[in-house]
Parts: C-alpha cells; sequence; structure tokens
C-alpha cells in the first residue's frame, strides 16, 4: 500500500494532537502536514514561502472555523484552481449546522464529517477516514 501525503488544516492544538495520534497509531507509512490557518493552507498548496518544497497532498482535512481565511475560503478557492481542484477535501469540523452542510458541499467538499467530542470517538473517525481514503478510494497521483 503506497502512503499518501495528508494536509490538515486545523487551528484547535487538542484536534491537531488527536489527529497525529491517529496517523500515528493507524499507519506509519502516511505523511499528516498541519497549517493553522486558511492562508497558510494555500500557501501550502501552492509550494509558496516557507512551503517551497512540501508535497503536493492527496487528501486535505479541513476545519471550516479558521484564522485569517476560513475553510469555506479555502474550500472555494481550491475547487475553483484547476491546479488543485483534483484533490479531495474532507471537512472535518465542529458544525453541524445545515447551512455549513450544504454549503459545503455546493462548494464541491467530498465529504463532511462533524467531530465528535469524545476522544476515543475522534480517533475512530479519523481512522475511518484514514482507512477509506487509503484502502478504497484511487486517489490521483497529484
Amino acid at each position: 500500500m503506497q502512503a499518501i501525503e495528508v494536509l490538515l488544516v486545523e487551528d484547535d492544538p487538542g484536534d491537531v494532537l488527536m489527529t497525529k495520534e491517529a496517523f500515528a497509531e493507524h499507519k506509519v507509512g502516511n505523511r499528516l502536514h498541519v497549517v493553522s490557518d486558511g492562508v497558510e493552507a494555500l500557501r501550502f498548496l501552492r509550494r509558496e514561502g516557507e512551503h517551497a518544497g512540501a508535497p503536493m497532498p492527496h487528501l486535505i482535512l479541513l476545519d471550516l472555523n479558521l484564522p485569517r481565511k476560513d475553510g469555506r475560503e479555502v474550500l472555494e478557492e481550491v475547487k475553483k484552481d484547476e491546479a488543485l481542484s483534483h484533490i479531495p477535501i474532507v471537512v472535518l469540523t465542529t458544525s453541524e449546522a445545515e447551512e455549513d452542510i450544504l454549503r459545503s458541499y455546493r462548494l464541491h467538499a467530498n465529504a463532511y464529517v462533524a467531530k465528535p467530542v469524545d476522544f476515543d470517538q475522534f480517533i475512530r473517525v479519523v481512522r475511518q477516514i484514514d482507512d477509506f481514503f487509503v484502502t478504497v478510494v484511487r486517489l490521483p497521483k497529484g
């Protein structure tokens, strides 16, 4: 099984730590890259500045409520950019608001997952996302 590059766009240090833990325990071959706001996410994806040598991710895990540029704006920009639009984006957020779900899908999110509050559930959800995109789905090579 080929390792995949995953970009986590998340500003909550606790959620970053839990996601790293889920990836570390589950599949050491997958590489998790983390940025904490929407502006940095776009710089990473466009390989700008300090991210000039960044790999192109095979999958993006995107929080909606981010500083500087929120996840909805990032989702819209990525899906409108011909060089990036092929990358699957899973919205992973605390919002369960119907308008956020609908807007995310209208902006072409590939999946919308509400973050569980419970630690074990959170780990399980991240592992399921990882499993699905590593073992079930065929991802573009980038």
